[in-house]
């Protein structure tokens, strides 16, 4: 079984990067509503994000246990990975699906910080989690793919050279399977946008770039479709599974840092002459959160183990991010909590960390329909939708 301790090199490595870029950096662009450039430009001429590029294409030929841990140490150090942890997983789309004349074009590249892939095209407004149901149309006339549809909460599009885009190319009327049909494309959003494709920006309650997508005519050429073409439902199940894994990774991360700063503020905090820490009222909560997260990280790992390892890891990629999405969560409410009042003060962080965390109870999936794919695809229980 692999533990945190067999990584310290990682860490140390990130931690040091990380302090470059205090909570003052982080406050500021959050306050903002930016995009922490200066930080993913380090992470990226570091070598970070091409982690799990192979060697033969410039990256650091890492797994994504690795990847994890780099995740991880990026949220536990005070910053954010949501603004740039799609170059993570959705290199595994390209990397296991991707033609060798493909990845030899964009990998060194992505490797290099020539070009970014942070961005992949799947959630619509009417089929929600139910990816099968998408409206998106991709029509093959002669050398390219015509794309027309609607996506929504698509991330770092504006921050994003490349898009991974799933689209149906099949009608689901005549398919055997919903689940066939479906077809991914590397879109260059260089030249779509403004050019098939509308962005619209969605504020919301994280600094989160997040947008709206309308595709009008898109013109794709056939050399960009993603492996075989009716297959693209099988392989981005791939790209979910490390999603989950890595983001149940950051949630750990979050996890820890409200336990880190929760622990100090209640040896700190004098009230009735004595540290809050000293009452088990305290005390137990803190540490019952902390009992949760050291578990989601063990399952982080086994799921992550059986993704390098090629090996079925569903249910341990859902289960790692409910765990871990979870334990953040009761975390940062402990952490929140016993601040009092200067928990809600925007220099002490903690709520906006607070903010952050709070997503992943509902996004990359919502929490409860993870429990559904447990109880019927784990335990065998009757589908219930």
């Amino acid at each position: 079984m692999n533990t945190a301790d067999n990584y310290q090199e990682i860490r140390n490595a990130i931690r040091e990067l990380c302090s470059d870029f205090p909570s003052e950096y982080f406050r500021r662009i959050d306050e903002q509503r930016a995009y922490p450039e200066e930080f993913v430009g380090a992470l990226t001429r570091a070598g970070w994000l091409g982690a799990l590029i192979p060697a033969e294409y410039g990256g650091a030929g890492l797994g994504l246990t690795e990847a994890s841990v780099i995740m991880e140490e990026i949220n536990r150090n005070g910053g954010n990975s949501g603004a740039c942890h799609g170059q993570m997983y959705n290199m595994g789309t390209l990397l296991r699906h991707g033609s060798e004349e493909q990845k030899r074009e964009f990998l060194p590249k992505i490797a290099a910080g020539e070009l970014r892939l942070q961005s992949m095209g799947v959630t619509e407004p009417t089929a929600g989690t139910d990816t099968t149901k998408i409206k998106t149309t991709a029509v093959k006339k002669g050398g390219v793919y015509v794309v027309n549809g609607q996506k929504v909460w698509i991330s770092r599009v504006q921050h994003s050279d490349f898009m991974i885009l799933l689209a149906r190319t099949t009608p689901v009327a005549e398919v055997k399977k919903k689940s066939e049909g479906l077809s991914i494309f590397l879109v260059d959003l260089r030249e779509a946008i403004g050019k098939g494709i509308a962005v619209r920006r969605i504020p919301n309650m994280v600094n989160h770039e997040t947008n709206e997508l309308f595709i009008d005519n898109l013109e794709i050429p056939e050399a960009n479709l993603i492996g075989e073409e009716g297959k693209g439902f099988k392989y981005i199940l791939d790209g979910l599974n490390a999603e989950r894994a890595l983001i149940a990774a950051e949630c750990i991360g979050d996890g820890y840092w409200f336990i880190n700063k929760i622990t100090k503020y209640a040896k700190e905090r004098i009230v009735f002459d004595r540290p809050i820490g000293q009452n088990q009222g305290v005390q137990f909560p803190i540490a019952k959160s902390y009992v949760n997260i050291e578990a989601a990280s063990l399952m982080r790992f086994k799921a992550c183990a059986l993704f390098d390892s090629h090996k079925p890891c569903g249910a341990e990629a859902n289960m790692a991010l409910l765990l871990a999405a979870g334990s953040s969560w009761e975390a940062a409410n402990v952490c929140l909590q016993y601040h009092g009042g200067f928990g809600f003060a925007s220099e002490y962080d903690v709520e906006r960390k607070f903010r952050e965390t709070r997503l992943y109870q509902v996004a990359p999936i919502s929490t409860n329909l993870i429990l559904s794919y447990v109880a019927e695809h784990v335990l065998g229980l009757p589908r219930s939708f």
